[in-house]
């Protein structure tokens, strides 16, 4: 590569595959027509690497594909020219096809192949992609409100929803169906539709694996979403779910895309919500139950994620335990957990809030506060205390960025409570006014954190 001033790109999968082709490399450098350059980039690096596991050659400053492959033989051949030409012959021969395949798709728009979705199945009782397509244009338009699409993108979502799925009926993505999402975009943009829309439909199939990039606009996030969570709440209705052997529909990528794409746009979500809207355009039936498996499904896998991430157990279960459904959120309260459980005075801080959640925890019955039955200094201090957290929580626009202060605030009052005061105190009403504030305190984090399941608690 580096004789025609280019680079190949980093493709672990094709490097190990054509490493366990052969046991002599030697590696032989061709060219193609210039020509051929231009095809779409992505569909000419398809064809090398599926047809021929070739590399392809890219240029150093522009990173655009050279009309250069480079191709491994075993062994060092007597005659690397002929082997060359070749390898050429074949090349050519395949980019004639993939240019009649382009050619073809394109004399027609995209909106054409719609029609050809209903005879592609997507599974026996959700019916065809056509079926799917119309029930991800329908969950868009639902879903848009929550996303805070204006409604410009809202419109880009929409026709990018209502086309998503089209280029599964092309020549190209028949052939090549790793090029489903591109195609969709390039003829999208020969068809005449906006460059947004054509991105959003490529960038729906995003994330497609671990480490791949995000969609790229608001509207491919929300026909994303919509498409995994059609497929998430449609396969669990119909009795499909994941097995340790066997994920046939891909429901494990479509979780993680699912996360993946909500956490790094950073946007706030509801997946029960999510998993709600999608039901009701099912052709099946989905019950509470399903959802609430299908929910856990998705939750599993969030925190087999985070925990791969390398935060640790204990925090990620304090997280997740506090009930909360929106996968950025909960992120944000591992982030910023995982940060405070790391200050010098951290054991301190929980001590103080497990003393107050262990003596209520076992409790079944929900005090009323009443401040007035008290008047023990250190529990008048402490329900100051309570009172300013709590406004502090209720009216913060970032209920997590105050977390840390919060716990810290109430710390002392905690430990000045108990070391001074009996709760169970014997007069009746000291002890509910003891208790309720005790209790007060001890649920005061838990939309965010469960304390509770932190080690050492």
């Amino acid at each position: 590569a580096d004789d025609v001033n280019g680079i190949t790109p980093d493709d672990p999968d094709l490097l190990d595959e054509v490493t366990d082709l052969v046991e002599t490399p030697h590696a032989l450098g061709g060219a193609f027509e210039t020509k051929h350059l231009l095809l779409p980039q992505e569909v000419l690096i398809s064809v090398m690497k599926k047809h021929q596991r070739y590399f392809p050659v890219l240029d150093k400053k522009t990173g655009e594909l050279k009309p250069c492959f480079i191709t491994i033989s075993n062994g060092k051949p007597g005659a690397p020219a002929l082997v060359v030409r070749g390898n050429e012959g074949v090349i050519h021969a395949r980019y004639t096809d993939a240019e009649f395949f382009y050619k073809d798709d394109t004399s027609q728009k995209l909106d054409a192949y719609l029609p050809r979705l209903d005879t592609l199945t997507f599974q026996e009782d959700l019916g065809s992609m056509r079926d799917k397509t119309r029930r991800i244009e329908k969950l868009v338009e639902a879903l848009s409100p929550k996303l805070g699409l204006s409604d410009e993108q809202q419109t880009t979502a929409l026709r990018a929803a209502a086309l998503c799925k089209a280029d599964l009926a092309t020549s190209m993505v028949v052939e090549m169906t790793s090029l489903q999402g591109i195609m969709g975009r390039y003829y999208a943009l020969a068809s005449g539709e906006t460059e947004a829309v054509a991105r959003a439909i490529e960038d729906h199939y995003h994330p497609r694996y671990p480490g791949d990039s995000l969609p790229e606009t608001l509207p491919g996030l929300a026909v994303s979403l919509a498409d995994r969570l059609d497929s998430l709440a449609g396969l669990f209705a119909a009795g499909i779910k994941p097995r340790s052997t066997a994920d046939p529909y891909g429901l494990r990528r479509d979780a993680l895309g699912l996360l993946t794409g909500l956490i790094g746009h950073k946007q706030r979500f509801s997946l029960r919500h999510g998993l709600k809207e999608a039901s009701k355009l099912l052709p099946v039936t989905a019950s509470q139950e399903t959802l609430d498996d299908t929910l856990d499904f998705v939750m599993r896998r969030f925190e087999v994620q985070l925990r791969d991430e390398g935060f640790r157990h204990d925090v990620v279960a304090a997280a997740i335990a506090s009930g909360s459904d929106d996968p950025y959120h909960i992120r944000r309260v591992v982030e910023t957990l995982t940060q405070i459980s790391q200050a010098s005075d951290w054991r301190e801080t929980l001590n103080a809030h497990a003393r107050c959640k262990r003596i209520v925890r076992d409790l079944k019955e929900t005090y009323t506060l009443h401040p007035e039955a008290d008047a023990e200094e250190t529990s008048k201090t402490l329900y100051a205390a309570y009172q300013v957290a709590l406004q502090k929580l209720t009216s913060a626009e970032d209920s997590i960025a105050i977390l840390e202060q919060i716990l810290i605030d109430l710390r002392d009052p905690i430990n000045g409570f108990f070391n001074s005061v009996l709760v169970m105190a014997k007069e009746p009403d000291l002890k509910a006014a003891r208790l309720a504030l005790v209790q007060h305190i001890a649920a005061l984090p838990v939309t965010l954190i469960d304390l509770s399941q932190l080690e050492g608690f």
